[in-house]
């Protein structure tokens, strides 16, 4: 039985102030939810007050990027230990707004998931088409791609954190929202990846979130799906009465 995890995206959005109002008003919201797992991932400069403000709370905090070298001359980059001194147990990796905005690539999102993994966080890795790939019918081999890639030299005890994100790229911010079919079709092609590069044990246990345009009105059909095994939710999760209700789905 794999425990679903609700992760919240918050993207650009929020000062420290606004965090801690959010999650003033979230925490009572969840506070006797205890069949998922639920993480909010806040910009940089929001993690120290969101971190405070969920201390003691069943709330994880994620980051949302994370560099691959411990430390160097990356200006405006953050390392796995700057994100372990402070706290934060999970990370997003490989978003299609930093594959498509920053230059992330196949590549640097390997090399990302394993420091990640290395240093013990536990990785949302996201993968999944554009409109253009989708409409081509190209879907399958798009996510074959992106986690043969992602995947790469790390072996399945190392991946034992790993969490897969599938959205599909023409779904995020758009309001439109693959139907449930689509979304599960696309997670067994994930999972079968899983499979081949570390068994099948290990794809049976992998989780695998849902992420594009999920709302309150949409997200019980979604996690009623077998395969769906939580959502990453961008701007419906800002509200703490909205991603209160995705979650309780």
């Amino acid at each position: 039985m794999r425990i679903k995890l609700m992760a919240a995206n918050w993207k650009m959005y929020k000062t420290p102030d606004q965090t801690r109002d959010f999650f003033r008003d979230f925490l009572p919201l969840v506070s006797g939810h205890t069949r998922d797992e639920i993480v909010v991932c806040p910009p940089f400069l929001d993690l120290s007050a969101a971190l405070e403000a969920a201390q003691g709370s069943k709330v994880a905090i994620g980051a949302q990027n994370v560099h691959w070298k411990e430390e160097g001359a990356f200006t405006g980059e953050t390392s796995t230990i700057m994100l372990l001194a402070y706290g934060v147990t999970h990370v997003i990796i490989g978003h299609s707004e930093r594959r498509q905005y920053f230059g992330e690539t196949d590549d640097t999102v390997n090399l990302r998931l394993k420091t990640a993994l290395e240093a013990g966080l536990t990785p949302i890795c996201c993968v999944g088409e554009v409109l253009e790939e989708r409409e081509a019918g190209s879907t399958d081999d798009v996510l074959r791609r992106q986690c043969t890639r992602a995947f790469h030299a790390i072996s399945a005890k190392k991946a034992a954190r790993l969490v897969i994100a599938y959205e599909p790229v023409w779904a995020i911010g758009t309001g439109k929202t693959a139907t449930p079919e689509i979304a599960a079709e696309a997670h067994a092609v994930i999972r079968n990846e899983a499979g081949r590069a570390f068994g099948e044990d290990f794809a049976e246990k992998l989780r695998i979130l849902y992420g594009g345009s999920v709302k309150p009105d949409n997200s019980s059909a979604l996690m009623a799906q077998e395969e769906i095994d939580g959502a990453l939710v961008g701007g419906a999760s800002l509200d703490p009465k909205s991603f209160a209700a995705i979650v309780k789905y």
